[in-house]
């Protein structure tokens, strides 16, 4: 299987559409929140994230589709997207029954940690308006078909939130491969998610029929031995783990996966590899004790990076670069977001370090 041909810019109203649950996150900056008093507050969300990195920081038209409440709260979430430059259209508006027992927006309580301390989410996120998503709410070959899109991005969180969000993740995804728009997966892995044996069997089948209608898969060691079950047992490097994948699943182009060594909460080796069917491996750079200030969102900024350089047409090794230079700048602010410019990027990219700017 060659590289996926991307629909020309000119044929499509976005370039990428990210499928996925948007959260509010309360964020109680450098303390914690059994003892807070206030906090700061920010949107985000696995697959949404990818979105938000493509439009604020590579200048990509890029929609969100989800699904909110339509109170207060669910508006702050919309104008928090659309200031991130996230197009709102494609948002399922629920109405709001006065106290949230029908549906409710997700809130996403998020400690950044330090040092010894380890980074801790706490998720509200049951009966929310994005789970209760179905496949017939939003108009999908519309949407691919008539509207145009490049780019399709979804993944494990929003397909494990009930069994109507895995429904509704492959009916976006086989109406995206039909129209010829290139789909990817980031199988983000959430234990919360997951509780349980019967829990744990569904997440194999889950992550299983995802990975069988995409083109691009993101993942990590775990995903592939655990869900994916490539290699049950036994010590095999992730560099052949993923030309398992590749063996197992045929429609897949590429597998890419980021890779983190942890020294403590703030200071992590980060580096990615990614590897296409019938191409040599790539490893990217290794940003070396990389010091950080909020992890979350990391993955998903390497994601939006390695997105961004392949619809720019760029050979893979300059796209795997892109994202994980790109990831490193997320983690070194706060929320789920990043704030990098495409020039930080690019300084990271050519080999630049982190001279003073005047």
């Amino acid at each position: 299987m060659s590289r996926p041909v991307v629909r020309p810019k000119r044929d499509c109203r976005f370039d990428a559409v990210s499928l996925g649950e948007v959260m509010l996150r309360l964020d109680p900056g450098e303390g914690r929140i059994r003892t807070a008093r206030n906090f700061a507050v920010w949107e985000g969300g696995g697959e949404y994230n990818a979105a938000r990195g493509l439009s604020s920081t590579f200048g990509q038209r890029t929609a969100v589709a989800t699904s909110l409440v339509d109170n207060e709260i669910g508006r702050l979430t919309e104008n928090l997207i659309l200031a991130g430059g996230v197009d709102s259209s494609l948002i399922v508006w629920r109405d709001f029954d006065g106290v949230g027992r029908q549906a409710r927006n997700a809130l996403n309580f998020t400690e950044r940690g330090f040092g010894l301390r380890s980074a801790m989410g706490v998720s509200d996120r049951g009966h929310s308006a994005a789970s209760l998503l179905q496949p017939a709410e939003i108009d999908w070959d519309h949407l691919f078909g008539s509207l145009g899109v490049r780019w399709l991005h979804t993944g494990g969180i929003f397909a494990g939130l009930s069994e109507s969000t895995t429904q509704t993740a492959l009916a976006a995804m086989a109406s995206a491969r039909k129209h010829g728009t290139v789909v990817s997966i980031d199988l983000n892995y959430r234990p919360s998610l997951w509780r349980g044996q019967a829990a744990q069997k569904r997440a194999r089948t889950v992550f299983t029929v995802l990975a069988e209608h995409a083109d691009v898969l993101v993942g990590g060691a775990t995903d592939f031995t655990d869900r994916l079950g490539v290699c049950p047992s036994g010590d095999v490097a992730l560099e052949d783990l993923a030309g398992r994948v590749l063996g197992r699943f045929p429609n897949l182009w590429l597998v890419a996966s980021t890779v983190r060594k942890v020294h403590s909460a703030t200071v992590n080796d980060w580096s990615a590899l990614a590897r296409a069917r019938n191409e040599a491996t790539v490893v990217s750079t290794q940003y070396k004790r990389l010091e950080i200030l909020d992890r979350v969102g990391g993955g998903d900024g390497f994601v939006s990076g390695l997105i961004f350089g392949l619809l720019e047409g760029h050979e893979l090794e300059r796209a795997v670069e892109y994202g994980t230079a790109h990831g490193a700048l997320a983690m070194t602010t706060p929320g789920d977001n990043s704030m990098a410019t495409l020039p930080e990027v690019e300084a990271l990219v050519n080999g630049q370090g982190a001279q003073v700017q005047r």
